[in-house]
Parts: C-alpha cells; sequence; structure tokens
C-alpha cells in the first residue's frame, strides 16, 4: 500500500507550481519603478525612493470582486475579473490623491485549473498595467472541501503613496464647488447579488418565493448557464450580438491615470470612488461636516443596464441610488472657476464627463446627499 499524500487529498503541489511559471510574464510586464524583488520569494520589497517621493504617506486598501464571480464561474469567463480586482482597490486609493504603486492578490479555489488561474493573473497584470501598479506577489490557496466545483474567490491589496502636501482629505471642500462625474463602463463589481437575483427572477418568472423557487432560480442561473447565454437585452450589447452573461462581466474602469492627471493640474478638492453604497452613501465620505452634495441624475447617460435592472426588478430609485453606480463610476468635486479646464483634462485622458451637481449648505436632516430628479431617470 502506498502511503498518503498531499494530492490525493485534493491539492495538487505541482499545478501551483506550474501556475507560478506559467503567470511570470504577466507579472513582469506590470515592473515600475521601485521594484526590488520578483516573484517567487517569501516577500516582496518596494524602494519608495526609486519611485521618486520625498515625503510619502502610504495608502493601502484591499477588497474584492464580490458575487460578480458567479456570473464569470457559470460563464466560464475568467479573462476579466482580475481586472475588476484591481480597479476595485486602486480606484479607491486614488481618491486619496495616491499613486498605486504594488498590488498582491489572493486566488482560492477548491481545485486549481491551470487554465483559468492563469486567465485571472492576466487580468489582474492588465489592470496593474491600467493603474501603473506593480504586481509583486500573491498566494494561490487550492482548498479542497472549502470550495465546490469550480467555484473560486479572489482578494487584491495595494498600496500606494502620495506625497504629505498632496494628500486629499475632502478639507478644502466649500459651498459652490462643482460635482463631475465621470461615466462608469456599467455595473463595475457592485450589486450583482441583486443583479443575479433579478436575472434568475427573470427566468422563473416571478420572484422566488419559496424555497423551491429559490432552487430551481440557482440551478437555473450558476448550474445549468442558461440565463446568462441568451441574447443581451439592453444596448450597446444586443446590437453587437453579445450575450447577457458578456454583458454583465464588462470590467470596472481604473480611474487612476486621469484623476491623478486632474489633481496635478490643480483644483480638484476631492474625489469619491462610486462603489457598494451608490451615489448616496460615497459622496458624503469626502464631505466636510455642514455641507452637501445636490446632484441631478438626469444630468448624465444612465447605461440602459440600469434600467433593464430597474424595470426588470421594480427596483425602487432610492434603492438603484443606494445600491449601483447609475452610469457615474467616480465623482469629483472641483473648484468651480476650474471646472471647465478639469473636465478638458478629464476629457483628453479619455474620460466621458459629466457635470453632475454642486456642493451646498447640509440641510437640517440630510445624511449628505440631495438627490433630484432620480424617479425621473430610474423611476
Amino acid at each position: 500500500m502506498s502511503g498518503a499524500n498531499y494530492k490525493d487529498a485534493g491539492v495538487d503541489i505541482d499545478a501551483g507550481n506550474a501556475l507560478v511559471e506559467a503567470i511570470k510574464g504577466d507579472a513582469k510586464s506590470t515592473s515600475r519603478s521601485g521594484v526590488v524583488s520578483g516573484l517567487g520569494g517569501f516577500g516582496a520589497m518596494f524602494d519608495l525612493k526609486a519611485a521618486g517621493y520625498s515625503d510619502p504617506i502610504l495608502v493601502a486598501g484591499t477588497d474584492g470582486v464580490g458575487t460578480k464571480l458567479k456570473v464569470a464561474i457559470a460563464m466560464q469567463s475568467h479573462t476579466t475579473v482580475g481586472i475588476d480586482l484591481v480597479a476595485m482597490c486602486v480606484n479607491d486609493l486614488v481618491v486619496q490623491g495616491a499613486e498605486p504603486l504594488f498590488f498582491l492578490d489572493y486566488y482560492a479555489t477548491g481545485k486549481l485549473d491551470v487554465k483559468a488561474g492563469k486567465d485571472i493573473i492576466a487580468g489582474i497584470a492588465e489592470g496593474c498595467r491600467q493603474s501603473g501598479a506593480a504586481l509583486i506577489g500573491g498566494e494561490t490557496a487550492e482548498m479542497p472541501g472549502m470550495y465546490g466545483g469550480g467555484d473560486y474567490d479572489l482578494a487584491g491589496f495595494c498600496v500606494g503613496a502620495v506625497d504629505r502636501d498632496a494628500v486629499l482629505t475632502g478639507d478644502k471642500v466649500q459651498d459652490g464647488d462643482v460635482i463631475l462625474g465621470l461615466a462608469s463602463s456599467g455595473l463595475h463589481s457592485n450589486g450583482f447579488s441583486l443583479v443575479r437575483k433579478v436575472v434568475s427572477d427573470a427566468v422563473i418568472g416571478g420572484p422566488a418565493d419559496t424555497k423551491m423557487q429559490a432552487a430551481v432560480r440557482d440551478h437555473i442561473v450558476d448550474k445549468a448557464r442558461l440565463a446568462y447565454q441568451v441574447e443581451a437585452p439592453f444596448a450597446p450589447f444586443n446590437a453587437q450580438g453579445k450575450t447577457l452573461g458578456e454583458a454583465l462581466l464588462v470590467p470596472t474602469k481604473i480611474y487612476v491615470k486621469s484623476c491623478l492627471a486632474a489633481i496635478k493640474s490643480g483644483g480638484v478638492h476631492a474625489l469619491s470612488h462610486i462603489t457598494g453604497g451608490g451615489v448616496l452613501e460615497n459622496i458624503p465620505r469626502v464631505l466636510p461636516d455642514g455641507l452637501a452634495a445636490e446632484v441631478d441624475a438626469t444630468a448624465w447617460d444612465t447605461p440602459d443596464v440600469f434600467r433593464w435592472l430597474q424595470r426588470e426588478g421594480n427596483i425602487a430609485a432610492t434603492e438603484m441610488a443606494r445600491t449601483f453606480n447609475c452610469g457615474v463610476g467616480m465623482a469629483v468635486v472641483v473648484d468651480a472657476t476650474k471646472a471647465a479646464e478639469l473636465k478638458a483634462v478629464f476629457e483628453a485622458e479619455g474620460e466621458t464627463v459629466f457635470e453632475i451637481g454642486r456642493i451646498i449648505p447640509r440641510p437640517q436632516g440630510n445624511e449628505g446627499v440631495v438627490l433630484l430628479n432620480a424617479d425621473k431617470a430610474w423611476g
């Protein structure tokens, strides 16, 4: 009889080593000034002085992709979720004026699929290239019994830096400032538990009121994958012949380079990454006490995916504003005298920009956002 071994227990060390070898080229393609070590060591090193900082403040963030991964797994399409992973981290860092320096990932699965793993890491490398961060390390964990079938989870960790006198804290925001909205690429990586429910309810013909309906919903959406294979019911994807799954997997937009360019131009008082919590909960995070954001929901073009979700799920306008970005992925509070100039800077960096509101004294009892015309935009 042969003795017990790790592979028989469900962990394939050789597959893990093969994945490390397969991704070395992707990691190398993200190298930047300041990187001291490559993949394979116990720890990765980074030289802040070599990166050009004289009096740096480090800014760190961590995030995941959420249940958008369930759509990727159902579609067996893993090439873009790595971009989502990086985007969710680096977009948070740039809000404080920080340049992303390096990124590490955590990839956990029940059974390692080297091809899927390479696709995921290639997406992470692409996100790092878009944001200027170096992919300097990570962890692949094969955990049989913890994850079923082809399931996996992702987490990302990013460290950035900003010189002490350039940190964005929101303390310069003042009454009369203009709020610019940078267009999103779609859903980004928020609200997918609700998205999946709306999709599955549409398939079974109504809300999952019973355990049996819930089981049918999960079978159809997460096992058979039928729901995501239909043609996308909203523009522009229906005109392109894209499936619903492909449309939902459009990766999160990375705003790092455009925001850093705008900050350098002067006049940016605050940035707010519109993630979970939507417009209603994210903009107040960067406002001083006593001030609020007056936002007109009709001031920007709401992508059809959001209108479709609202209609199919009969989602209230306030729930839309609290769950999804609704078409604005980054809000930028700027000096009113610099608004036109900064709009041009963003557009030169490839952003679609809308003037979506202004800063006002906070009304009594208001939590930080006065949202206008929400029912007209999404009701």
